[in-house]
């Protein structure tokens, strides 16, 4: 969370300044002497200091504030830098790894956020969404290979370079259900070992995350700008509705949003065993039927909204730290940056934007929340990359139509990807 004043003191998360520091100083102690436990409470403790901390550093310098996503990207890739230089001890860098993965912190995150955002939101938006939605992620594809095979093209790369290694996994849905089973099928239709295919794709995939991030950043300042090209975080234009605001936060609201945040997550995974879908694709379609069909009692709706307010408010940064530790290899980041390299991987993630804000606006959507979701949230690393870009963007409410892209639209990039290949054999 930013600074505020606090009866006429700093504080950082709300938390007198003297009081955070205690805190912080009691956790990197923890830290550097190997005495954080390991799991929730080591895991949860760092993550949370840290993210704070290096969020309101992000938010309080100018030129990042302003232009590079602010605490979002500080936040990330500090996490990411303290990792590759060696200033988080080793223990610590695998507590956190495992706690994001092993004890599915992501994953809780991320189902708290897809259960209340949806059942929060008014029935109609996701009814007039329908359908229309997927015409933007196909014009996000379509402007990221074109304007990637014309840069790349010009900059001297192959087609097959620019559209295949560059391309394809940066809109493929991250890494798990896009740069490695894509992997597979490259070795399965080109030759060589995964491992090889991946080692190419993670740098793409890893730089267009961060443009991703720095875009989402720039578009919440063009939205700032010219107000008639954004809903503020709604996105079916001229379709305004206010939220009901919570007049009271109700714990045991809150706790009833856990049990279904949860629950849906769980039956997303068991019908994935039957069903040919992401289990996160799979739960977006769950939860908005039920909402659509008006059958969930309003103690459940309103818990999980409330939780997911919660969770939204309170671990968004430190999440942001779990991302920069677990999943950002800033070593493949940097072995990647030649000028041509990035500049192309640049045209991938601005040729999405383009696509889907020019089609999203024909479609009757604001040009900036289609760019936003259909175009960035394609061009990041999945659930992780959804969180930073939303988080960056200052619109963390559009989490469902940004897991929407990241997990079918990363299926639509792997059946891309195995019609194209064959043309460059």
């Amino acid at each position: 969370m930013p600074e505020k004043k606090n009866r006429g003191r700093f504080s950082i998360f709300n938390i007198p300044i003297l009081w955070f520091v205690i805190f912080a100083v009691v956790a990197i102690y923890a830290m550097y002497t190997e005495n954080l436990p390991a799991g929730m409470i080591g895991g949860l403790l760092i993550m949370m200091v840290l993210g704070e901390l290096l969020g309101w550093l992000g938010n309080h310098t100018p030129i990042v504030r302003t232009f590079l996503g602010g605490g979002a990207i500080v936040a990330i890739f500090g996490a990411a830098y303290l990792v590759y230089s060696g200033l988080m001890p080793e223990s610590t860098s695998t507590l956190i790894s495992e706690f994001m993965k092993d004890s599915d912190f992501l994953n809780f995150y991320i189902a708290a956020l897809i259960t209340g955002s949806i059942l929060g939101m008014e029935s109609k938006i996701l009814v007039k969404a329908g359908v229309r939605y997927a015409l933007p992620l196909l014009a996000a594809v379509a402007g990221a290979v074109l304007l990637a095979a014309l840069v790349g093209m010009i900059l001297g790369f192959s087609i097959q370079e620019a559209v295949l290694v560059i391309a394809m996994p940066i809109m493929g849905g991250g890494m798990g259900a896009g740069a490695v089973p894509m992997s597979q099928v490259y070795s399965e239709m080109l030759g060589n070992d995964p491992g090889y295919y991946l080692s190419i794709l993670v740098p793409a995939l890893a730089l267009g995350n961060v443009f991703a991030i720095i875009i989402a950043s720039v578009l919440n300042m063009i939205g700032n700008k010219y107000p008639n090209l954004t809903g503020n975080g709604q996105l079916i234009r001229n379709f305004h509705y206010e939220k009901k605001e919570t007049t009271r936060y109700d714990l045991s609201k809150m706790g009833i949003g856990v049990l279904a945040a949860v629950s849906f997550y769980i039956l997303g995974n068991i019908l994935g065993d039957f069903i040919p879908l992401h289990p996160y694709a799979i739960m977006i379609v769950l939860v908005a039927v039920l909402k659509v069909a008006n059958v969930m009692p309003e103690i459940i709706i309103e818990g999980a909204s409330q939780w997911y307010e919660f969770v939204a408010r309170n671990w968004t940064n430190a999440l942001l730290i779990g991302i920069g530790v677990a999943y950002t290899d800033l070593e493949a980041v940097l072995n990647a940056l030649s000028v041509e390299y990035v500049v192309i991987v640049l045209a991938v993630v601005i040729g999405a934007v383009i696509g889907s804000g020019i089609i999203g606006k024909f479609m009757g959507f604001y040009p900036i929340e289609a760019a936003i979701t259909a175009g960035l949230c394609m061009a990041n690393m999945g659930g992780t990359g959804d969180v930073a870009v939303l988080s960056a963007a200052r619109r963390m409410e559009l989490m469902p139509f940004a897991q929407i892209s990241s997990r079918l639209g990363g299926a639509l990039i792997l059946l891309l990807a195995s019609l194209f290949i064959p043309f460059f054999i």
